[in-house]
This record gives C-alpha cells, structure tokens and sequence, in this order.
C-alpha cells in the first residue's frame, strides 16, 4: 500500500501598517497625543517583531527547500521565539522534523500550530500522517476528518483516511474515503492502487485487478512492480485475473 505525502509550504504573512490620524481638537489633547504616540510605538515594535519572525520563516523554508533540515529547524526555533503564536512557523517545523524522522517532536509542532489556529488543514493533515507512520491509525483518521471538515476537496486527506481505516480493517470505510478522493481528482492513481490493496486484503480478485488496472494506466510502469512484491496482495497473488494483468 502507497502512503501519499505532501510538504506544505505554508505562505508567508503580510503585515499592513495602520496609520494614526491626528485626533481632533478637545479638551485633553495632550494627554490623547501621548496616547497616540505610545499606539505608534507599538505598532512600530511589533512590525518589527514580525519582521525578524518572517526573516527566519524565510530561512527556514529555504533551507527545507535545500534539504538542509536541521538548518531549517533552527531556523523556525528562532522564528517561534520571536512571535511564538506563528502557526505556519510551526507546521514548517514538524515538516522538517518529518523529514528527519523525528516523529514525536513533529506531532507536539503540528499540535502547537493547532492550538494557535485550529483552522489550519494543513495541520491537521500533517498531524494525521506523522499519527499514520507511528502506527495510531485511530488518532490519524480524527485528525484526517478535522482537515476534510476545514478543506473538503483535499483528497490526499481522504486517501490518507482510507490507509488508515485499512490498517484498521475497517474496509468499507476505506473503500469509501478512497472514492471521496476520486470524485475530486478522477486520475488520482494512488487512490485507485490502494482500492486495489484494500480489495485484496478482502481476497476480491476482481475488483482488485480492475482497480490496479486503472492505476497502472494512469501511471504506466510503476504499479506493475510495486504489486508484484506489495504484501497487500498475497490473498489474490495466484488468482489468473492477477498474474494475467501483471504479465
């Protein structure tokens, strides 16, 4: 079975600088100009703030994008530092955990991202495949449905759903999430190669050559070699629909 991941690149926060108009005359003038003054401060320090936190997002997305990963977790440690409420700071942080195998310390990133902005699918989804690699396929699936109820047509949520609920033998329910993917990205050809694991773990012959098919159609030369070795398929391996299509 073929697990699809994803780097997301979060996007870059803008700031818009607010000017402060002068207030009209009145009574405690002085006292409101002081006021004025201190609002400017702040929001002139706080630009700044962010502009420093930008500045090491920037560098560390570079150096996720060089594969220089433990540069880039560096980099994202100072950016969470200066403006620790930064949530794509910190999906981008368990990304470049993920890609050092550090699963554990990825899952508590992608949790901080989660607690500062729970709307972020991209959260979720990466949550739902660092729970997915460590093998709670329970958890992973609640974290793929909190992504599809913020984002509903991310299908790589909906097949990555569908591993897991195969993990969890529960088939229909895969079988199901796989077709959800499919629905929105008909040349989907993972979807369609894990529908035929998925298949296969039943001892469905049938309908698990006519899915690999697809896949193999759509991707010509790939499929053909991971099914002859995938352990998905050894209920159906000797059936003749089976070794007719990978002949």
């Amino acid at each position: 079975m073929v697990c699809w991941r994803c780097f997301v690149a979060s996007g870059f926060i803008t700031l818009s600088m607010l000017g402060c108009g002068d207030l009209a005359n009145s009574a405690g003038k002085n006292s409101k100009q002081v006021v004025q003054e201190t609002n400017v401060a702040q929001l002139l320090s706080e630009a700044k703030t962010n502009q420093k936190a930008e500045f090491f997002f920037q560098q560390g997305n570079n150096f996720l994008n060089s594969q220089r990963y433990k540069d880039a977790i560096a980099a994202f440690d100072q950016a969470v530092t200066i403006k620790p409420r930064f949530a794509e700071a910190w999906i981008n942080r368990g990304n470049a955990l993920t890609k050092l195998q550090r699963h554990e310390e990825a899952l508590e990133s992608y949790n901080q991202a989660i607690a500062i902005q729970s709307d972020r699918d991209e959260a979720w989804y990466n949550k739902g495949n660092t729970l997915n690699t460590l093998q709670r396929y329970q958890e992973a699936v609640v974290s793929y449905d909190q992504a599809i109820a913020i984002k509903s047509d991310k299908y790589e949520a909906w097949i990555n759903r569908g591993i897991a609920l195969t993990k969890l033998h529960r088939y229909q329910e895969a079988l199901a999430s796989y077709d959800r993917a499919i629905i929105i990205k008909p040349d989907k050809d993972l979807a369609y190669y894990n529908k035929a694991c998925t298949y296969a773990l039943q001892n469905n012959a049938e309908l698990a050559a006519e899915n690999l098919r697809k896949a193999m159609k759509l991707v010509p030369g790939k499929y053909e070699k991971l099914a002859k070795t995938d352990s998905d398929f050894n209920k159906v391996r000797s059936s003749s629909r089976f070794q007719d299509l990978l002949q």
